[in-house]
């Protein structure tokens, strides 16, 4: 198994790389559209109520019931696979950016408004800034997500570490099924861990506990 390893680690590396450009365009797309619905229902909560719910459904649908209904309008391929998964990181990424806007202190949003600032300087100068701890851990549970589920859109050709786990499944290789499972854990951890480190470091540096 090692050998095969040695002998085709230039499939595996480009497994990787493929599965990081398409973790990283989705968590990045994710984390634009999870502040804009944010910044539009933050005030709301009926509607955030509502929104949740939608993001709450979508989200118990299982994949490839998601990809398989997309299909027909995006295709085979990454587009649909960025899609179905930005889609799914809203329902983590929306709720931890309320969740962390609602958390700072109303005395502390009072006492900003007593000194003349709008709404919109207290959003991006006081709340954002307090909230920004928590936004973080939403979108380490996304990343993490987003590599997890990110195995299973190989299988509508969006290439990633998913495609060896698929391909060794058809080709009965064991090689390749369990490198390419030991490469998406690695990662996994790995991208976890770093996450961690700056959210808690976050933590620290506005006094909150982790």
């Amino acid at each position: 198994m090692i050998k095969y390893w040695i002998e085709h680690y230039d499939k595996f590396m480009v497994g990787l790389v493929e599965h990081l450009q398409l973790t990283v365009i989705t968590v990045f797309i994710s984390i634009i559209i999870s502040l804009l619905i944010t910044l539009l229902i933050r005030k709301y909560k009926r509607v955030q109520i509502i929104v949740n719910g939608i993001f709450s459904g979508l989200y118990s649908i299982p994949s490839l019931a998601l990809f398989a209904m997309l299909i027909p309008f995006t295709g085979l391929g990454l587009e649909t696979a960025v899609i179905v998964l930005v889609i799914y990181n809203q329902y983590i990424l929306v709720r931890t950016n309320i969740a962390g806007l609602d958390q700072v202190d109303s005395h502390i949003i009072e006492a900003a408004k007593g000194m003349g600032m709008t709404d919109f300087q207290i959003l991006y100068k006081v709340q954002f800034p307090l909230a920004l701890p928590i936004i973080f851990g939403g979108i380490r549970l996304a990343t993490i997500s987003t590599i997890s589920i990110g195995t299973i859109a190989a299988g509508i050709g969006a290439g990633g570490l998913g495609r060896l786990l698929f391909e060794g499944l058809r080709q009965m290789n064991q090689a390749k099924v369990v490198g390419g499972t030991i490469l998406v854990i690695i990662l996994s951890i790995s991208i976890g861990r770093i996450f961690e480190i700056i959210e808690n470091n976050l933590k620290k540096n506005f006094g909150l506990k982790s």
